[in-house]
């Protein structure tokens, strides 16, 4: 009986630290989470994960448990949850403008002129801020981002131009650092037109009456909407203010018309978000100003379509010297407006050129003083690759006839007739490339000719002297003042006059700023 008894007793004590389903022994575990404290008793050989889940406790992705929730209780132990949590905080900083400037050879020696006034932009600064139990123990840097754009102070500052000054007929505008500027009857007397700093040289012409200027700008603007503004300036004020006239997406085209009053005609093109970022839409369109620069009317010429084959990069269009005819080029042909029924006439079918890229290759083309040509850069119709056959041909409107004038020229030869010459004589001044092969990217010589292709001969660049990039070569116009023949082109961003007579080269400027030019 005794026995029985104190078996009774062993078995009753042992229950006492034991589960009595497991019969393991309890353990007290204390649980601190954020601070606050509980106590609980588990099992021996909980985890924590366990303990925690009993509790009531749930934890969130980026908390911290000491001991980790895997581990296993087999002591009386303390649990810590700390509470992360995260924010992210932005911050806006100022972005300083920065100051640039620019040596201009048309302002006096140390004057300077104010073109851009800086201002300063914004950035956003993203930061991943970290708390533990509502302490914050890390930022760390997540992004940053320019907000607002700054735009820089630019500062035009007159150096000494160590080249004579010249006289010369009519009116020349250039762009020099994105601005309009012209020289009026001599190479010293410039001024600017446009200070704004974004010419962006898609347009850029001088009225036949000398009386305005037209360009595009590319600056300020929703790209989503707009590519390009066109701006007309009068070049007989004193003080020139550039009106806005209206038109906008001009990537191709635009032009005086000559033989009407304050008349321009252009092509335009459809915003895009994709390279070349644009689609042309390869219509003519004609519109006349008043005195102010305001529309007063409006013509289709040619109507939007989809302009043959490489459409998309755009056409180009010449008005003959009359104002009477039209010439068109685009990737796959050349030919004539009917300005009267709204059609065009291929006059010489292209093989386009494979460019294997986001442009396209479009013929440049001209006008013979008499109206009576066109030249054009074309390849051989025998050819499949206008690259290695790209010739500067002439085109007879009367017959239809097409004649070679220089062979292998490459892609941009930009053939211009020189003024009718009281002797009847048109010389022809072209750019030839250096590597006809590579003509995409070769530097170019200046050539001279005359009207049937004889007599041809290398007027620039001389020995040891870069060639030229493709480019535009103008003629000066004649006057009854002076019969003398010149063409002034943009060698390495300064303004270059030759004389064909004597094979004289006189540069004009050297500050290589220069971008764009025209002369009338």
């Amino acid at each position: 009986m005794k026995k029985n008894v104190l078996i009774a007793l062993l078995f009753i004590f042992s229950l006492v630290g034991c589960d009595s389903f497991t019969g393991l022994q309890k353990i007290d575990v204390s649980i601190e989470d954020a601070g606050v404290v509980s106590s609980t008793r588990v099992s021996q050989g909980s985890t924590v994960d366990s303990v925690l889940s009993s509790a009531g406790i749930k934890l969130n992705p980026l908390d911290k448990v000491e001991p980790s929730l895997n581990s296993i209780i087999n002591e009386s132990l303390a649990i810590h949850i700390i509470r992360v949590t995260e924010e992210y905080s932005v911050e806006e900083s100022i972005l300083p403008f920065e100051q640039q400037t620019v040596k201009n050879e048309s302002l006096q020696e140390g004057q300077k002129v104010l073109i851009q006034s800086g201002v300063n932009g914004k950035i956003q600064t993203i930061y991943r801020v970290v708390y533990e139990n509502g302490v914050k123990v890390s930022s760390t840097f997540v992004s940053s981002e320019t907000t607002v754009p700054s735009q820089p102070e630019i500062m035009m500052i007159g150096v000494q131009s160590p080249y004579s000054v010249q006289a010369f007929n009519g009116i020349l505008a250039y762009i020099s650092s994105g601005n309009a500027w012209i020289m009026d009857a001599n190479t010293g007397n410039r001024r600017p037109v446009s200070t704004t700093g974004d010419l962006d040289g898609r347009v850029f012409s001088i009225s036949p009456d000398r009386a305005w200027l037209m360009y595009t700008t590319s600056n300020d603007i929703d790209t989503d909407k707009e590519i390009n503004r066109l701006w007309i300036v009068s070049l007989s004020s004193d003080d020139p203010t550039p009106k806005d006239t209206g038109i906008v997406n001009i990537v191709n085209y635009a032009e005086w018309v000559p033989g009407r009053v304050r008349t321009i005609s252009y092509s335009t093109a459809e915003p895009s978000s994709s390279p070349p970022f644009w689609n042309a839409n390869n219509n003519l369109l004609l519109v006349r100003l008043d005195g102010e620069g305001n529309q007063i009317d409006k013509k289709i010429l040619v109507d939007t379509n989809s302009g043959g084959l490489y459409g998309w990069w755009g056409s180009t269009y010449k008005w003959s010297h009359d104002g009477q005819k039209v010439a068109f080029a685009r990737p796959d042909s050349i030919g004539l407006v009917d300005i009267d029924q709204n059609q065009i006439e291929q006059l010489f079918q292209i093989n386009p050129y494979q460019t294997e890229s986001v442009w396209a290759w479009v013929p440049d083309i001209s006008w013979s003083a008499d109206d009576g040509f066109i030249l054009a850069t074309l390849p051989d119709t025998s050819s499949s690759d206008p690259l290695q056959s790209a010739n500067l041909s002439a085109i007879n409107l009367k017959t239809r006839g097409l004649y070679i004038l220089y062979k292998d020229c490459g892609l941009f030869c930009s053939a211009s007739f020189a003024p009718l010459g009281v002797d009847g004589s048109q010389d022809i001044a072209f750019l030839s490339a250096i590597l006809p092969d590579q003509s995409e990217i070769s530097r170019y010589n200046l050539l001279v000719m005359d009207k049937d292709g004889s007599n041809q001969w290398k007027l620039y660049p001389g020995e040891g002297i870069q060639g030229l990039k493709a480019q535009t070569v103008f003629w000066e116009p004649i006057s009854d003042i002076s019969q003398q023949s010149r063409v002034a082109f943009v060698s390495q961003g300064n303004l270059i006059f030759a004389e064909l007579s004597t094979g004289l080269i006189k540069q004009i400027t050297g500050d290589g700023s220069i971008e764009k030019i025209d002369w009338k």
